[in-house]
């Protein structure tokens, strides 16, 4: 990486992606970040029936972490930086894949050999091995103003809190995402100079009618199926924006096996149904940052109303603006 490099790159203004799930238009940033694996896990889900159900019911556990395994595949498959390769967006998206992707779930048995669905015309191939899930140090905020603007914003130095380099008078230190590139030269996220790799960070928003919602939950790999809850939450549980993010969660870092992080709050018996379907799991304490802390604002326009939410599990706080 030259000064020529960077001196030469501007931000990008770019248009969102976005599927709608039970009446709720939810945006995601477009590859080269993951946050088209979330609207792809809300594609599958919206094939099923969660009516009269609770949300830590083995039924739609089963269903989300099934969904999720089939979007990451998908994400891992085809993302990259679309200026270097063709990722096929409207065809992820489409119903046609949304229907094969769905049948695909067994509701009585996990699947833990998850494939790509193949795409013709996509970007090539890579192997199947999985990307690092590391630690890492990211911040995200969501802000509303008395007009209703909307910010959904999140930024992250990645692993370690990047890559230890401080540059002389900066004060700050330089992140380190380029980690997330492929050494493989068949896949499309292969390294190569002034690109961008497949990205996890991600922000998002969603509306229906005169609500609006910005949120966004760190940690990760576990972005995406953490929005994806977030959304089933309020879209399907009726949950305010506080109660989605302190709702329990799982996560599953991994891209293979069947394997899935999942917190103590969700019940005992609920957890073994799980694993009689074929899920492995490690419990994880009450509100544990394995998977991820969230924040989110909504802004209900028929009323002139604004709301903050922030999750327990980080050390965020909702603060209103104060009267003048």
């Amino acid at each position: 990486m030259t000064a020529d490099d960077l001196a030469e790159f501007s931000a990008e203004w770019v248009e969102p992606i976005s599927t709608t799930y039970r009446g709720w238009t939810v945006y995601e940033i477009p590859p080269n970040g993951q946050g088209i694996a979330a609207l792809l896990m809300l594609n599958i889900l919206g094939k099923f029936d969660f009516s009269g159900a609770h949300q830590n019911s083995a039924d739609v556990l089963h269903a989300e972490i099934e969904a999720k395994k089939l979007a990451y595949a998908d994400m891992h498959r085809y993302v990259a930086d679309q200026r270097f390769a063709k990722v096929p967006v409207a065809e992820l998206l489409s119903a046609e894949h949304t229907n094969a992707r769905a049948s695909q779930i067994d509701s009585r048995r996990a699947n833990c050999d998850v494939a790509p669905l193949e795409i013709r015309g996509a970007a090539s191939a890579g192997a199947a091995a999985s990307l690092p899930s590391r630690a890492g140090d990211t911040t995200f905020l969501a802000t509303v103003d008395r007009e209703g603007n909307m910010v959904s914003l999140i930024q992250s130095n990645y692993d370690h809190f990047g890559s230890g380099i401080v540059a002389d008078g900066a004060g700050f230190a330089l992140q380190n995402r380029g980690a997330l590139f492929s050494l493989d030269p068949a896949s499309p996220n292969v390294l190569a100079g002034r690109k961008r790799p497949l990205h996890t960070i991600i922000p998002a928003q969603m509306e229906k009618g005169t609500t609006r919602i910005a949120f966004g939950i760190m940690g990760g790999w576990n972005q995406s199926q953490a929005h994806a809850q977030f959304v089933v939450n309020v879209a399907d549980f009726g949950f305010n924006i506080q109660a989605a993010l302190e709702a329990a969660r799982f996560t599953k870092l991994t891209f293979e096996g069947c394997d899935v992080e999942m917190e103590d709050r969700i019940p005992a018996e609920v957890r073994a149904e799980l694993e009689t379907r074929g899920h492995k799991i490690q419990v994880r304490p009450g509100y544990s940052q394995s998977v991820g802390g969230g924040q989110a604002v909504l802004r209900d326009f028929a009323t002139g109303i604004n709301y903050g939410a922030s999750d327990p599990r980080k050390d965020g706080a909702a603060i209103p603006e104060p009267e003048k």
